[in-house]
């Protein structure tokens, strides 16, 4: 990693530039690296302010593709190495040794543009926990404000949601057949019916809200980043990928950011603040990467130790999702519209005519929050319900007319971790998420199953159901659920908590409240990966809540310097 040295206002020496073999491009106040579904709110929200010149770097190419911006395209986008950087983990032995396919965005609105589009914030009792993790601010009651300013809903303003911001969150138009027995069938085991899993309490079934409107994606690209493109003083980069972080001389100060840009070295210095908002696995990459971190790990990679901080890249979350598989009894499902071609037609023509049906909801209409061991206080597995099946996602569906449970342990104990394993910035770092390594994780992924089966079993979704093709019959103990769960469970693309938010290094914290690094000046971390626990549900909202409040305390720490 090269330096700036001298006065951090200025840009280093032509000397310097020559030496690092890169040259000086930018000069700006903030410099966001990734952006996603956190870093084009940053960069939307800085710039608001025309006297701060704003640079948002971003390692894949624009967000043109039809693909992201209807809905239903993540089955293409799932797949593309053009807008994903289809990572894959470790071997993991939890998952009978398996690597598990992660797909991450790559491209304006990151993850947001490729995404499921569910809007779901989380429980109060997730962030009251931050804040008793010694993270103030972070409360419920502190962070609602920001999930209602981030946000322009459907059903208009109220206590719960907003009607002026720029994410645009919208209700599933019509009433599927099929999700209706599986709301029914809750009912009947006991979970009630729900119209707004945001509201005063999240548990009970119901329709999703989506990040769509009018039949269109609502990525974080379209909803704050578009309106501000125009802005003399936010400069966009695309197909910029950060290498790492620039230092004033020795010290612990960041003042820039490397990066490669269509085989350039470049370099961009910040007067202000770097914000790295490039996701769980690549911020602590980057970190990495620019020698802070646990110094066994750069020492291996021969990376000069900048700060020692160990929980750089450790306490990796995920939700672990089991899809149990149906084939259903009557031809209501997509995979008949899709394995038709008047169906392909037909639903072609809702979209075009009314803005409506398959290609405007997605995948995932129905879901459901409970609790399925008997100690939980609150939900602890969260359903997607898709009305339609397919070996995994993005798959080509199924023959026959099938549906699709799938299940996740809302509050995994399993910690993994993200670590390099090269120190070319271009190589992906080693992702071990240890799934199912805790006893409470094993327990939880039985239950949820069997709680599936209970629901498919009820005498209102009974009916509905011709066989049930995954697992099957055969699996019928807990060891074989067990097993299943083991042989075929994968990501539902939610990492999060690898340079965790809290008080104290030595236990593990890379960030404290205010999301600045230990020990670092000018640098702070807004992403998921600061999360010090997975919130109870999809990570999408809160990411952009986060970056939300994170823009109220940069701007307050700049008045106070």
């Amino acid at each position: 990693m090269f330096q700036f040295s001298g006065d951090r206002s200025g840009p280093a020496s032509q000397a310097g530039a020559a030496a690092a073999g890169a040259a000086a491009l930018d000069e700006v106040d903030y410099i966001v690296v990734g952006a996603g579904s956190a870093g084009c709110v940053l960069a939307a929200r800085l710039s608001e302010d025309p006297a701060a010149r704003v640079l948002l770097l971003e390692a894949g190419p624009p967000d043109r593709s039809l693909w992201i911006h209807l809905p239903i395209g993540y089955g293409k986008t799932m797949w593309s190495p053009t807008y994903n950087w289809c990572f894959h983990t470790e071997p993991d032995p939890g998952m009978n040794g398996r690597r598990i396919y992660w797909p991450r965005g790559k491209t304006l609105g990151g993850s947001s543009s490729i995404n499921g589009l569910i809007y779901i914030r989380g429980q109060r009792e997730d962030y009251d926990a931050w804040a008793a993790q010694g993270n103030p601010g972070w409360e419920w009651d502190e962070v609602l404000p920001y999930f209602v300013r981030s946000e322009t809903n459907q059903r208009g303003a109220s206590a719960f949601h907003g009607d002026a911001g720029p994410l645009k969150v919208s209700d599933i138009g019509g009433r599927h057949e099929l999700i209706e027995a599986f709301i029914a069938g809750a009912g009947e085991r006991g979970v009630p019916r729900t119209d707004d899993f945001n509201g005063a309490q999240q548990e009970g079934a119901g329709y999703y809200q989506l990040t769509t409107w009018d039949g269109w994606r609502c990525s974080t690209a379209k909803a704050y980043l578009r309106p501000a493109r125009k802005r003399p003083n936010l400069r966009i980069a695309t197909g910029a990928q950060a290498t790492g972080l620039c230092f004033e001389g020795t010290s612990r100060r960041v003042v820039g950011v490397e990066y490669l840009q269509g085989g350039v070295r470049k370099r961009a210095s910040a007067r202000a603040e770097v914000l790295l908002a490039a996701g769980a696995i690549q911020s602590p990459q980057l970190l990495q990467l620019s020698g802070i971190g646990p110094p066994a790990l750069l020492a291996e990679h021969g990376i000069p130790l900048r700060h020692a901080l160990e929980g750089v890249g450790e306490n990796l979350q995920d939700h672990l999702q089991i899809r149990l598989i149906y084939e259903c009894t009557k031809p209501i499902t997509t995979n008949d519209q899709l394995n038709s071609w008047w169906g392909q037609v037909r639903i072609a023509l809702q979209w075009l005519f009314a803005r409506s049906g398959p290609l405007a909801v997605g995948i995932n209409q129905g879901g459901c929050f409970m609790r399925a061991l008997p100690e939980s206080a609150t939900p602890d597995i969260q359903f997607h319900v898709a009305t339609l099946s397919a070996d995994m996602a993005g798959a080509k569906v199924h023959p026959y007319s099938g549906f699709t449970l799938s299940v996740c342990q809302l509050r995994p104990s399993s910690r993994g971790h993200v670590r390099i394993r090269s120190a070319d910035p271009l190589v992906p770092p080693a992702m071990q998420a240890n799934y199912l390594s805790t006893e409470l994780d094993r327990r939880t992924a039985v239950a949820a199953v069997r709680a599936a089966r209970a629901i498919a079993a009820a005498p209102a979704m009974a009916p509905y159901v011709a066989r049930e093709v995954k697992p099957g019959p055969q699996a019928a103990d807990d060891a074989a659920l067990l097993a299943f769960c083991r042989d075929h469970g994968a990501t539902i693309f939610h990492p999060s908590g690898t340079c965790a938010m809290g008080p104290d290094p030595a236990r593990g914290a890379v960030v404290d409240a205010r999301l600045r690094v230990h020990g670092v000046q000018g640098l702070r971390v807004v992403d998921c990966s600061a999360m010090p626990t997975l919130v109870s549900g999809n990570t999408n909202a809160p990411a952009v809540m986060m970056a939300e409040k994170a823009v109220d305390m940069i701007l307050e720490d700049a008045r106070q310097r």
